[in-house]
């Protein structure tokens, strides 16, 4: 008997699943939390205003992800295995986005022909989110689906992906060159910020949150090829841990600002995370956590919406919700997470992916679990 591979090709990285899960509810508590001055002690709200900060933890993810999943194709394939990426990840990411972006736009009509004001939901700007280019450059200001400006971001980064991954050739490159490019990379992005003088990751979205997304995506593709070369050294586990240690307690001495300080932690606790075979591993991977991070972009793409839909049924004119208004929104969100990611975003995916165009398939393509 012959015994299985210590590495399967597309084995689950469970513990990456449940982080993504958390995250997700540090953005749904991060947009919650102006709502929750009152009720929640000061140092609650102080500390979830720094929930949009998860979207950069996204961002690596998926990039560690996507080299994961297809960088090895890339390698044997080549360029050739573009088409069917991008089918598949337009499968994943767009069905759900346009399934609420309908809801929104019924909810919008209904503000226009009621006489209620709509200016958060621009007509003009519609066929931008629609495509998923809204933060491309085009508009000054978040609009429709705030949270969707990160997919749109994504978007990019996926079309840019197949170039990286044939070019950077990350699995051929020596460690010390792997540790350097992603110095550089997370270099480049703070000076990115710098030179627009903006000191906050989540400051000016519309125009840096493209930049934001293909820097911290192509850190991911970085941290993926050292997972791999790493996985089987324990000893890298307890650096990476002391690594997450010192970039901390560095960037709360020296204050570096968030563009130089948290992406440097994120891209340390990413890898510490994917190497950890210890308690932290197991909690994330226990099933709650992984089944959050199962509907994560479910939660992340229909809590903005039902929040604004909240607030007009049961917060009155102060905006303030008490504890037990907070535990039902909360409750709303899990429910239609479970609910969307059932009964739309993967159905409408395995259809997606099932028609895929003959032409677009290649010989020797590996289907990767995405």
């Amino acid at each position: 008997m012959t015994r299985a591979p210590a590495h399967p090709d597309k084995a689950e990285l469970r513990a990456l699943t449940g982080i993504r899960g958390i995250a997700a509810w540090l953005v749904v508590l991060y947009h919650a939390r102006t709502l929750m001055v009152g009720t929640a002690p000061a140092w609650l709200i102080e500390m979830l205003a720094k929930g949009y900060l998860a979207v950069d933890l996204f961002f690596m993810l998926s990039g560690f992800v996507m080299w994961y999943n297809y960088g090895p194709q890339f390698g044997r394939v080549g360029l050739a295995a573009s088409g069917p990426f991008l089918w598949r990840r337009l499968a994943r990411i767009w069905p759900l986005h346009g399934f609420i972006l309908a809801a929104m736009c019924a909810f919008a009509l209904a503000l226009l022909l009621t006489g209620r004001d709509h200016g958060a939901y621009p007509f003009a700007e519609l066929p931008l989110h629609v495509l998923l280019v809204q933060n491309w450059g085009f508009t000054a200001d978040l609009a429709w689906n705030h949270p969707a400006w990160s997919i749109s971001t994504e978007l990019a980064a996926y079309i840019l992906f197949p170039a990286l991954a044939v070019g950077a050739v990350w699995d051929r490159r020596g460690t010390p060159v792997l540790i350097g490019a992603l110095a550089l990379i997370l270099a480049a992005l703070h000076a990115v910020f710098a030179v627009s003088g903006e000191s906050s990751l989540g400051g000016q979205i519309a125009r840096l949150g493209l930049t934001r997304c293909i820097f911290e995506f192509a850190a991911g593709t970085v941290l993926c090829a050292l997972w791999q070369r790493w996985r089987d050294l324990p000893a890298a586990r307890s650096r990476c841990w002391l690594a997450v240690l010192a970039v901390l307690a560095a960037g709360m001495l020296a204050r570096p600002g968030e563009s130089a300080f948290v992406p440097a932690l994120f891209a340390a606790l990413l890898l510490a995370l994917a190497l950890d075979r210890g308690p932290v591993d197991r909690v994330l991977s226990r099933p709650l956590p992984h089944w959050l991070g199962e509907v994560s972009y479910s939660t992340y793409l229909v809590h903005f919406f039902l929040l604004v839909l909240f607030k007009i049924a049961f917060v009155d004119a102060s905006l303030r919700m008490g504890w037990a208004q907070l535990f039902g929104y909360l409750l709303l969100v899990l429910a239609a997470s479970a609910a969307l990611y059932h009964g739309v975003e993967k159905p409408a995916q395995r259809w997606i992916n099932r028609h895929m165009p003959e032409r677009l398939h290649r010989p020797g393509q590996a289907t990767a679990r995405s």
